[in-house]
């Protein structure tokens, strides 16, 4: 059996079970402890599993905590990884732009991109671009007071009326099997219209989400274009590559053409 094989049949077992011992796992698959700790190794090390004392578990699925608790954590990331996708963004450009604390600071990068189109949900978004004298289309739908931004039916029929060149989202979680998840279902239905009315999706994420994985999916990682992380586009840490290996996946240029709004 291949090391790729067994290490797909121990996830299975240990989300079936929740739990297993080191000891079992390696009697089950017939292997030795040695080599049953290097496939725990490497499935801990992309978030499938959680090794503990001789046991190891399903790993959990991340929450987030409330808006303003994100806006102030690893801020200094997300402001380097904003720096690193304003660079990428030409003027004239039309853009989707989530609800959230990452993207919250991309919209003060972008803010300086000349002729910029930008098609958003969040109220803190809108009033950012808008102020620096950026068209703005504000999404209208249900209110969500928690994160300052407008999700539901309304919300998802307006963004079908758009077409952008790149869809910039954040998310609580990338990750090789999951791909890119989120851990709101109302946001993670927003980022998926957004991404069928772009031509070229962007998450952008500090290296912090990188191998994590949160309830509602978005996408998988063959749908994402490019990742932008504090340490630039398409060179996150090897992190990046081993997933996108193991995904069969590339963070590469784009693989679509960009669709101008009409």
């Amino acid at each position: 059996m291949k090391p790729s094989e067994r290490r797909n049949l121990i996830i299975d077992h240990v989300s079936r079970h929740g739990e297993a011992r080191v000891e079992d796992l390696a009697n089950r698959f017939g292997v030795s402890l040695e080599t049953i700790r290097r496939d725990l190794a490497h499935l801990a090390e992309i978030g499938e599993v959680l090794k503990l004392h001789g046991v190891v578990r399903r790993a959990p699925l991340v929450t987030e905590p409330a808006f303003r608790d994100r806006v102030a954590a690893r801020s200094t990331e997300k402001a380097r990884a904003a720096a690193h996708l304003a660079a990428l963004v030409r003027p004239g450009e039309t853009v989707f732009v989530d609800t959230g604390s990452t993207t919250l600071a991309c919209a003060r990068a972008l803010a300086g991109v000349a002729r910029l189109t930008c098609i958003t949900n969040s109220l803190a978004i809108a009033e950012v671009l808008g102020g620096a004298g950026v068209q703005v289309f504000l999404l209208g739908g249900s209110y969500g007071a928690a994160n300052g931004q407008t999700v539901g039916p309304m919300v998802l029929e307006q963004v079908a009326r758009f077409r952008a060149d790149r869809a910039i989202l954040t998310v609580a979680g990338l990750e090789a099997r999951a791909g890119a998840t989120d851990a709101d279902f109302d946001e993670a239905q927003v980022a998926r219209a957004m991404i069928a009315q772009a031509g070229m999706t962007v998450v952008v994420a500090d290296s912090d989400k990188f191998g994590r994985r949160a309830a509602f999916a978005v996408c998988p990682l063959s749908a994402v274009d490019l990742v932008v992380s504090e340490t630039g586009p398409q060179t996150g840490p090897d992190w990046l590559a081993r997933q996108s290996a193991a995904a069969g996946t590339s963070f590469g240029p784009a693989r679509r053409p960009a669709q101008a709004m009409p």
